[in-house]
């Protein structure tokens, strides 16, 4: 947990009720899919809600910026050994300047963003990680946890079980 953040702090009774059911119901399933819960908590209006893993990219979009083709391509031929120039001058020839330099802009405008943190890879690694919980027998379910209106702080990620802490004495 970051910063020393309980997500289930502040659940009411009900809320915590319904988790509790939840995460018995996902121990029981055994095998990931699609269609596993993932749980958006939104603290300023004490709301949990649980949505469909196959829904989380439409409800709460990715910022892919920094994953343009042009960016992207721009880092493969860095990374082939190419100099700055000649990589940028590539770009330019296979993407047009223009779409080089809008892609650059949008990409530096997310990083001033305050709170921008759930990104592609983000998304992949919760996917990921969500998936690895199953095979290994150990599953859980991810819990994010979006920003207050005006903070510094992005999104947090939490992973539940029924061994969570927190939920030990209401899941057991």
């Amino acid at each position: 947990m970051k910063d020393g953040f309980d997500p289930l702090d502040g659940l009411t009774t009900r809320q915590r009720l319904g988790l509790q059911d939840l995460l018995v119901s996902v121990e029981k399933t055994g095998a990931w899919s699609w269609d596993m819960p993932v749980l958006i908590r939104q603290r300023c209006w004490l709301k949990l809600e649980s949505i469909r893993l196959d829904q989380l990219h439409r409800w709460l979009p990715p910022d892919a910026r920094g994953e343009a083709p042009e960016l992207v391509h721009y880092r493969r031929l860095r990374a082939n050994g190419m100099t700055k120039i000649e990589a940028e001058q590539r770009c330019w020839e296979e993407f047009g300047m223009a779409n080089c330099r809008q892609a650059l802009q949008r990409f530096w405008e997310s990083q001033g963003a305050s709170g921008t943190t759930w990104t592609t890879r983000h998304y992949l690694e919760l996917v990921n990680r969500y998936r690895r919980s199953f095979e290994t027998d150990r599953p859980s379910i991810p819990m994010l946890v979006l920003p207050r209106s005006g903070s510094e702080t992005g999104h947090q990620l939490h992973w539940l079980s029924i061994n969570t802490p927190s939920m030990r004495h209401t899941c057991r």
